[in-house]
This record gives C-alpha cells, structure tokens and sequence, in this order.
C-alpha cells in the first residue's frame, strides 16, 4: 500500500515555511496524542504518521530528498536508510519536545521506562567517478565516531550493582512540579536533571567509559550507491552515526555524493559529452576513429564533409537512470582544428587546394565561428 504525502499529512504546502510545519504538527498532535484518546488505535496510527511526517519535513536533508525523489529518496542504500525502524516512540520522543510531557509522558517510553537520548548524525562525502556512478558500487569508509563500550555493555557503570534507582524522581526520568493560579491548577512534567531522565544513579562508573556508556573507535562501513546518482544527492544509514549514552540508540550516517572531475566526459543528467577533434583532412575526407566511452571504446565512422559543432547521437553509452529504466546517450560534439604555423610544403598544398571551386564556401554557408557560437551560444 503506498505512503500518504507527508504534506498531506500535516494539511500543508510543500512550500510551508518550518514553522508552519511547526504549527501544524504541534495542531495536530494535540489532537491524535494516544493519552487524549486511550484504547483509539486509529488515533495512535494518525499520532505515529503525524510524528514521521514532521520528522521529515522539519529536517532540511530529509526534506529536500523527500521533495526530489518521494519515500524512496528516504530509502538507505544499504538497506538500514529511510524510516523502516520508526516507531511510536519516536513521534513520542518529537511530542515532547514541544509539549515537555503534557499528557504525563515527560522522559517516558510507552513501556513506561524512561527513554534514551539518540546519537547525533554523522556526515560524510563520497567522491565517485562516472565509471562508479554507471553501476551500482560499494564504497568502505573509515569512520571515527561513538562506539557503545565493550566494558560495560553501554549502561556506563562498573557492574550492574553500581546502578541504583534515582532518589529524585524514583525511577521515572521525570520530575513533575503543581503550580496553582486563578485559572486553575497545572501540572508540569520536565525531565529529571539529577538523573538526566534515565531514571537511574551510577555510584561506580566504568573506567574505560567514564560513565557514558560509549568510546570513541575507528570502523570500517561499507556503503552500498546505487548506479545513477548526482552530486548533492544523499543517502542515509540508519544506526550508523554515534552511539548515544548509555544505551541510547545511535543516530544516522548521512552520505553526500560528490562527483570527480572526468578527463573526457561532460555530464547533463543521464547524458554524457565528448568534444572529438578533427583535422581539417579527417572532417573534410571522413575517417573511423576509436573514441572512449565509460567502460571501455568504440570505433565511430566520420562522414565527408563533417561541420564543425555537428553532434553525433551514440545511443544507450550515457549513465543509468537512477531508481529507474533505461540508460541516457552519449553525444560527440565536433571541433576541427586549424593550424597555427604552417611549413612550406603545407602551405603550397593548401593554396593549392584553395584553387578548387568544390571547396570553396557558398554565399549562404557560415563560418566557422559562427557555427560554434550558434552551437554554443
């Protein structure tokens, strides 16, 4: 079953500004959050597909992927990407920041255990060549980031005897506080800074760790790039960022796609460029010449009397569409070269040739200048 727009969702434009984004989620997860609707299953779907929606829309990243390439633009390469892992928890997690627990959710999961903090995101480039964007390849990347430690499993304490429940907050992750007003009594829920919401005190922290529950390492990811990519475009890794503290799940590897230099190709989409130059006496007699194409060459026949800034269509020899069927062209644009100095015995047999009607241009042809700028300009 196809996904609903994220912009339907929210009731927004796709170009909303953020914070009527932000306003429209916050509308509407007032309205569907599953403590204002208890045992409405409808409701709790309507609350997760509100809190993916934003999650996407709010991140320029995300959002810009999503607006060029739909949900499949969100999907990882190597299968981790996109969103296969969001769950209720995570709209939870989004509500409160806004709303801080107004529901009686503060720090909480919907198991009733106080959540963890995610990892941040990682960023990193990928330079590829034209011959590595033909096919689909996989690039290994070195990456120094949060590991969860090995010592202490993640929890950040000595042995399992270090952690104790925290006094404060008696396990929660929160804190509420009553205030009073003429208009009525409110409660407000925040999360608990004694135990940063985890619920839990450690009395011995772990010595290789210090307490957070995760070092940093070096590792080794392979990333899987589908064949047709551009510069700019991104793929995501979900879990592959740093791993947040004591336990906490970690965040995304985004990578961002640079294209490398060609010695002998132009790109424009799926479509390459070659300029092939010619002698006067290969335009003027026509030749076979070898040419490159990515991957390897090909023999392409000249024709007599070739112009200069004619193009030659070589069809199926561009780049692959990318998530897509079928594959661009190659065109080869023609330039003839002049030459500058000319020896004694070049220059009697030009003249010579000069004085055959057949070669000479007609009123009505161009000049050689001209038809390159009507090429190229």
């Amino acid at each position: 079953m196809a996904k609903q727009d994220y912009y339907d969702i929210l009731g927004v434009s796709k170009n909303s500004s953020k914070e009527d984004i932000k306003k429209a989620y916050k509308k509407l997860a007032l309205k569907y959050h599953p403590d204002k609707n208890k045992g409405d299953k409808e409701s709790e779907e309507k609350f997760k597909e509100i809190g993916e929606a934003y999650s996407v829309l709010s991140d320029d990243n995300k959002r810009s992927r999503y607006d060029q390439f739909g949900h499949e633009g969100l999907r990882g390469a190597s299968g981790g990407g996109g969103f296969g892992g969001f769950d209720f928890g995570d709209a939870e997690s989004i509500f409160e920041q806004f709303f801080g627990g107004a529901f009686g959710g503060g720090g909480r999961s919907r198991s009733g255990r106080p959540s963890r903090r995610k990892g941040s995101d990682l960023q990193i480039k990928i330079k590829l060549t034209l011959e590595e964007i033909s096919k689909e390849t996989v690039k290994k990347v070195k990456l120094k980031k949060y590991v969860s430690c090995s010592h202490c499993g993640g929890s950040g304490a000595k042995n399992p005897s270090s952690v104790t429940k925290c006094g404060t907050c008696n396990g929660s992750g929160e804190v509420k506080s009553v205030q009073r007003s003429i208009f009525g009594q409110f409660v407000n829920v925040t999360s608990c800074s004694a135990c940063d919401g985890l619920g839990e005190i450690i009395t011995e922290k772990c010595p290789n760790c210090s307490g957070e529950g995760r070092t940093r390492d070096d590792k080794t990811i392979s990333i899987k790039i589908p064949p047709g990519v551009s510069e700019g475009q991104y793929i995501t890794l979900s879990g592959e960022g740093n791993a947040g503290k004591r336990k906490g799940p970690a965040g995304d590897l985004i990578a961002i796609i640079v294209e490398e230099d060609h010695r002998y190709f132009h790109r424009d989409g799926e479509d390459i460029y070659y300029d092939l130059q010619l002698s006067v006496s290969q335009a003027a007699l026509g030749t076979d010449l070898e040419v490159p194409v990515i991957g390897g060459k090909i023999k392409v026949k000249i024709p007599s009397g070739t112009q200069p800034g004619k193009k030659l269509l070589i069809k199926g020899k561009g780049l692959p569409v990318l998530h897509g069927y079928g594959t661009g062209d190659m065109i080869i644009r023609i330039t003839v070269w002049i030459p500058k100095k000319l020896s004694k015995k070049s220059r009697e047999l030009f003249e010579k040739i000069d004085t055959l009607e057949e070669i000479k241009p007609k009123a009505t042809d161009k000049g050689f200048f001209e038809k390159v700028k009507d090429i190229f300009f």
